[in-house]
């Protein structure tokens, strides 16, 4: 069974002292239970930039892993405001969240430019979350799957079969990010099939049964386990609800189906 991944994407808020109350309140929870809930799951948080110091010190001693929003493709350069690979791995950063629909949107990062990246982490050991997900125009035009399959296109490209379970991916609707409407359990799924479908043409069989492919887009405290109960739902990327202690840890503690 593929191990499933909870991960806590802050985004833009928190300074360095409410990360660490925040790590330090989620550790009092988790903590005790670290070992039981490793044998299923994985936690992942991920802190803005300035944050990553003070929380990689906060979570010294814990299962909780730490990850990045966004990262550059370069090791070093003139990239003013970018921060590099090896600087995120000095910190003790393991993941690195890639392609995430604000940044595409938002920041108009390109495919080229999310390739890149992907790339770049796989050759540093930083497992990317690649993000890919439809607008409500695009849902309502019925061009989900063609929305996102060309973003695995783009994110997949120059791949090989080796480094295809180094990757994660994170399906998120954009219609459903922070606006409090949630894909159904079973759209969720639909659409974590074709991807695994579509890896499975791609790659091979093998490669498309151990990528694990997370869900994101308002996920709560009151919806994760139904999204969790599907078998092609491999976790979750959790927005707001990762910036309180209380509803974090209830989503880290859902019921995953057998």
């Amino acid at each position: 069974m593929r191990k499933k991944l909870i991960a806590g994407n802050w985004k833009m808020h928190l300074t360095p002292n409410e990360a660490r109350s925040l790590v330090a309140a989620l550790r009092r929870d988790i903590d005790p239970d670290a070992a039981q809930l490793a044998a299923d799951r994985e936690i992942l948080i991920a802190p803005p930039a300035i944050d990553l110091p003070t929380a990689a010190q906060a979570l010294a001693g814990s299962s909780i892993a730490l990850g990045a929003q966004n990262m550059h493709f370069e090791d070093q350069g003139a990239f003013t405001g970018e921060i590099s690979p090896l600087m995120l791995k000095s910190l003790g950063v393991r993941y690195v969240i890639i392609g995430h629909s604000e940044r595409r949107h938002r920041f108009h990062e390109d495919e080229d430019s999310i390739n890149r990246k992907v790339r770049a982490a796989l050759k540093h050991d930083l497992t990317p979350i690649l993000c890919v997900g439809e607008t409500a125009k695009q849902r309502d035009a019925g061009d989900t799957l063609a929305v996102v399959m060309g973003q695995l296109d783009g994110g997949f490209l120059g791949i090989d079969l080796p480094q295809v379970d180094r990757i994660i991916l994170a399906y998120e609707p954009v219609w459903a990010i922070g606006t409090g409407r949630t894909a159904t359990p079973e759209h969720a799924r639909a659409v974590h099939g074709a991807i695994r479908g579509a890896i499975t043409d791609r790659f091979s069989h093998q490669a498309s049964q151990a990528l694990r492919v997370l869900y994101g887009g308002s996920v709560t405290p009151e919806n994760v386990d139904a999204l969790l109960s599907k078998p092609d739902i491999d976790g979750a990327l959790v927005g707001s609800a990762s910036l309180k202690a209380e509803s974090f840890a209830r989503i880290i503690r859902a019921r995953i189906a057998s």
